[in-house]
């Protein structure tokens, strides 16, 4: 697998972390998940449930080894830097000052490893006014401007549906990771990795900053309408939701063509400047069209004309459609814990080194034993750690089919 000769040391819990480093596990690294005695406190959060184990602690985890170590100790401490010592990146998202505090510092893991890449994240970052604010998803949304654009027209502040802070910080931790990487081939240096939600957030807004830098106007919220393009939005048919996304002149001139409809044959909506300026009149004669037929006759009538359009889908929908099915992204897997379950595929496809669902998410400590062997401890030497509660541990791991 593309990814095999990589080891991370996972210090991570909740979100943002453990998503990052289920993207490098599923395609072969190897992920040691490094737990509280307490566990990831996603192991907790529910219901649901199968059979103990919580649903949302499961969507993330898998393909990880777990060693359940107390770091407040010093025996902890050491058994994490000897972990360190041969590993290539170290991923964390405790609040910045934390890792100091228990002496785990970068300047500490570079003194057992040169090339070791930390990678933090946080809410806010490791500098700046806020770096010490203790920050979640909701609040990076929230402080970067993304729920004040979210919703309709007029309406509260309104959330992302899932948590695009969390989500999308830890795809920029592992694009980081990835980059820190290929440097290190070059310098032999490892490096420190700062990643903060808020950040994320920021960076996103791309067009909606570029607008106000421009015109000094805050973007409103507008529903499921873009800002720059008309039509570009959802719309009623007969039985229900569908979007419709003409993002050219070309493509408006296709659907009039075929529509025949003399009142969108309006020279103000030949352009799509003219369409944005005009929308609060051509909106109207388009829901007045869209809500004549049904959302899979409006979808022949689009994919016959090569304009993007679709039904705007249920998650239950979504998880069904044959196409995301073929695409592999729901898979059915069997695991010893709990039987057979399903879970989401990979959303990247390679053509001679694809990643793959192996091992069902760990249970805590469930690797603690086989870990420290293979950092040299002897027997007695767990078992000390374990009546000190140096360490937590469980059976060994079991596969999935």
């Amino acid at each position: 697998m593309p990814l095999s000769n990589i080891k991370i040391i996972d210090l991570s819990r909740l979100l943002s972390g453990p998503y990052a480093t289920m993207m490098f596990s599923d395609l072969g690294a190897e992920v040691i998940k490094v737990e509280t005695p307490n566990g990831d406190d996603t192991r907790h959060l529910g219901p649901p449930f199968i059979k103990d184990w919580s649903t949302y602690f499961l969507s993330i985890n898998r393909n990880k080894k777990s060693i359940s170590l107390n770091l407040k100790t010093k025996a902890g401490k050491e058994i994490l830097l000897k972990l360190i010592e041969d590993a290539d990146v170290v991923i964390e998202n405790f609040r910045p000052g934390t890792l100091e505090k228990l002496g785990l510092s970068y300047e500490v893991m570079k003194e057992r490893n040169q090339g070791i890449i930390l990678a933090s994240i946080s809410g806010f970052g490791q500098k700046g006014k806020y770096a010490h604010k203790p920050g979640y998803d909701v609040l990076a949304q929230a402080m970067g401007g993304l729920m004040s654009v979210t919703g309709e027209k007029g309406g509260e502040p309104v959330k992302a549906g899932y948590s695009f802070a969390d989500l999308g910080t830890g795809m920029w931790a592992a694009f980081g990771i990835l980059v820190a990487l290929q440097e290190r081939q070059q310098s032999g240096e490892g490096q420190w990795i700062d990643a903060a939600l808020l950040d994320t957030i920021i960076s996103w807004q791309t067009y909606l900053a570029s607008s106000y830098f421009e015109t000094g106007e805050n973007p409103e919220p507008l529903g499921t309408e873009h800002p720059n393009i008309v039509p570009y939005q959802v719309f009623q048919a007969s039985d229900g939701s569908f979007v419709v996304a003409m993002a050219n002149d070309k493509m408006w001139l296709a659907f009039i063509d075929k529509i025949d409809v003399d009142s969108l044959k309006d020279p103000m909506y030949e352009k799509n400047k003219g369409r944005v300026i005009h929308r609060k009149t051509l909106i109207p004669l388009l829901e007045d069209i869209f809500i004549q037929r049904t959302r899979q006759e409006w979808d022949d009538f689009f994919e016959d004309i090569k304009i993007p359009a679709g039904p705007v889908n249920k998650l239950s929908e979504a998880l069904k459609d044959p196409h995301v099915i073929e695409r592999g992204m729901v898979q059915e897997k069997e695991s010893a814990e709990i039987g057979k379950y399903k879970t989401l595929g990979l959303p990247l496809h390679f053509s001679r080194t694809p990643g793959h669902i192996r091992t069902f998410p760990p249970k805590l400590g469930e690797h603690t034993v086989s870990i420290l062997e293979s950092l040299g401890y002897m027997e007695n030497e767990i078992n000390k750690f374990l009546e000190q509660g140096v360490v937590k541990s469980s059976r060994d791991h079991l596969s999935v089919k």
